[in-house]
């Protein structure tokens, strides 16, 4: 994930769906094919786009339609977008909250003593934890099928997936030097396609700073950066165009593939595959 608050809540998953309850209260039953769903996440958004039926979403989060951040943009025009707001969360009457995680939204807290039913999504950084979501998901909006057929179809795209990275190193750098470590969604793409991170071999944390002068010391054979730094439009991505990294071949995918855990995994998954075939392609 690149760079860039609800009372304590008892939840578990059950065949009709969600459950939440405040302190002391009895645990409240999303119905079975909950008809008003909102979401108070980013990620979530995109996962109840690709799962729920639209007449069922009440709300999204402002950035859902951000093409930019989220890989369902296309889907969520024209539907309610919600700021962070426990009125407009309210007024809706919601039936089903999803967040990842929900527990920690601010307007949730914010929410009066009443009870709502919650699927409250653990952050998904590997694609398990993905297929996890997914299916939770599924169940809770009311259609486990859809959850089965979308990690089925994913599966098959990622089956026989080649290793064309054959242990060579990249480097997720972002916009004013961060880069992207181990423990991380974009680690295990790394490692999918058969890459080495240069973080991992630095001994880096999931998220650091790295300057220019140590990036090319360390000359890694490929650099990941998101598309949307593909020209200059500010000191921060002014950095990536560097002369002194010319001529360290360029892995160019959008961030609404990787800041969340979600579908899009696979598209980012070939799109790289196909980047340094192409790249191989021009050097021989």
């Amino acid at each position: 994930m690149s760079a860039r608050a609800l009372l304590a809540a008892a939840f578990l998953l059950g065949g009709a769906g969600a459950l939440w309850a405040t302190s002391g209260a009895p645990a409240v039953k999303a119905p079975a094919v909950p008809q008003r769903i909102v979401s108070i996440n980013l990620c979530a958004d995109q996962l109840v786009l690709a799962l729920a039926d639209r007449g069922q979403i009440a709300g999204l989060t402002h950035n859902a339609t951000d093409a930019e951040m989220s890989g369902e943009a296309a889907k969520a025009r024209g539907l309610r977008l919600l700021s962070n707001s426990a009125e407009q969360i309210l007024a809706i009457e919601p039936d089903l909250i999803v967040g990842m995680p929900a527990s920690r939204s601010a307007a949730l807290r914010a929410l009066p003593e009443q009870d709502y039913p919650l699927l409250d999504l653990a952050t998904a950084n590997t694609l398990d934890e993905i297929y996890t979501s997914i299916d939770e998901t599924a169940e809770a909006v009311g259609h486990p099928e859809r959850g089965t057929a979308l990690v089925a179809r994913m599966q098959r795209e990622l089956a026989g997936l080649p290793k064309p990275g054959r242990g060579r190193v990249a480097a997720y750098y972002q916009r004013r030097g961060y880069m992207t470590g181990t423990g991380t969604l974009i680690d295990e793409l790394m490692t999918r396609v058969g890459l080495v991170n240069l973080a991992s071999k630095l001994g880096k944390p999931p998220l650091s700073q790295l300057s220019l002068e140590e990036m090319v010391a360390a000359q890694p054979d490929f650099l990941i950066v998101e598309s949307a730094t593909d020209k200059v439009t500010d000191q921060g991505s002014e950095m990536l165009h560097h002369p002194a990294l010319k001529d360290i071949p360029r892995i160019s995918i959008p961030q609404a593939w990787t800041v969340c855990g979600s579908p899009a995994y696979t598209t980012a998954a070939r799109s790289i595959v196909e980047q340094i075939a192409r790249l191989e392609g021009k050097r021989s």
